[in-house]
């Protein structure tokens, strides 16, 4: 109950200051935080956006119709398990998008607590990186590895799978063109994107293209609130974009009343994240780059050190 009242409190903060015409379709109030989730609702689905660790979010997703419950990443079994017992969902599907603890940490936990639990992921895998040194991405308990192009059944959802390596090699993403929503983890971030720790910027890029390209209502979850520095630096990138200056002070408004920026729209995304704006001729004229990979590897390298490189 006490989120329903703070999220009415957020809807109504954020609607005032919106009063004029708002540069952005559908308006910034519809396109952050719980109004976003909007699409999930209409196609049948409820969720439940669990707050984890110190900055982490699990979505977990619940079809009535067919009883399926997808846990999206699990930052932590137990609080995951209560938000599940709390709504007397049994969760079949645990969909994990990456390797790091704090998105596969949950795993055996769940696993032990539902036997019946299947858990998908990126296959197992030892791999050199860019930046350097061996790395064991392995998913705990994995029971169906999947790659690009595979696709995941939900109760009468069917998930395509995406691969968006660069944070991690072996990075996915689910995309459910039905509702549609995509389920980014670290890949993409409300106004930001995941630390490429491959040291392969021309991935990360490729990837982040790859969900850009998603169409404009898809509803974008991923697994970290970090939207109000995401959105201070968006500003230094691009300090004369009004729906940015938008945008930036919805995320003002429900992060002082307690309530999550997440999900985001990707019609929104693509207007204010400056990640994945290289095609901008502000963004393209500051780091003095035009072809996408350049632009972002900038952008990036300038989130990284907290300063401006010197432009090419």
């Amino acid at each position: 109950m006490w989120r329903r009242r703070l999220g009415i409190v957020a809807q109504q903060v954020c609607s005032s200051s919106s009063r004029a015409v708002s540069t952005l379709r559908p308006p910034s109030i519809e396109g952050m935080g719980s109004r976003a989730a909007g699409a999930l609702h209409r196609a049948g689905l409820q969720v439940a956006l669990v707050p984890c660790c110190d900055d982490n979010y699990c979505p977990i997703v619940h079809h009535a119709a067919s009883g399926a419950t997808m846990v999206v990443d699990t930052p932590d079994g137990e609080e995951i398990k209560r938000a599940l017992d709390e709504r007397g969902w049994v969760p079949t599907h645990i969909l994990n998008t990456h390797h790091h603890f704090d998105h596969v940490g949950g795993n055996e936990f769940l696993k032990n607590a539902f036997p019946a639990l299947r858990i998908y992921g990126p296959k197992n895998r030892k791999v050199g990186y860019a930046a350097g040194g061996i790395h064991s991405e392995e998913i705990p308990g994995l029971d169906e590895p999947v790659s690009e192009g595979d696709r995941v059944q939900f109760g009468d959802f069917s998930a395509h799978v995406l691969e968006v390596g660069g944070h991690t090699d072996g990075h996915i993403a689910y995309f459910f063109p039905s509702v549609p929503m995509v389920m980014a983890g670290d890949c993409m971030f409300n106004m930001g994107c995941g630390r490429v720790f491959t040291g392969d910027n021309a991935k990360m890029q490729a990837s982040l293209q790859k969900l850009k390209a998603l169409p404009d209502e898809t509803v974008v979850y991923c697994a970290h609130e970090y939207t109000t520095a995401n959105v201070r630096f968006a500003l230094e990138v691009e300090p004369g974009n009004l729906a940015l200056q938008e945008r930036a002070a919805c995320v003002a408004e429900l992060r002082a009343v307690g309530e999550p920026t997440v999900p985001t729209l990707l019609a929104h995304e693509k207007e204010t994240n400056p990640f994945i704006r290289w095609d901008s001729p502000a963004i393209q004229l500051v780091s003095g780059a035009s072809s996408p990979a350049e632009v972002f590897s900038f952008v990036r390298t300038w989130k990284n050190d907290g300063r401006k490189p010197l432009a090419a």
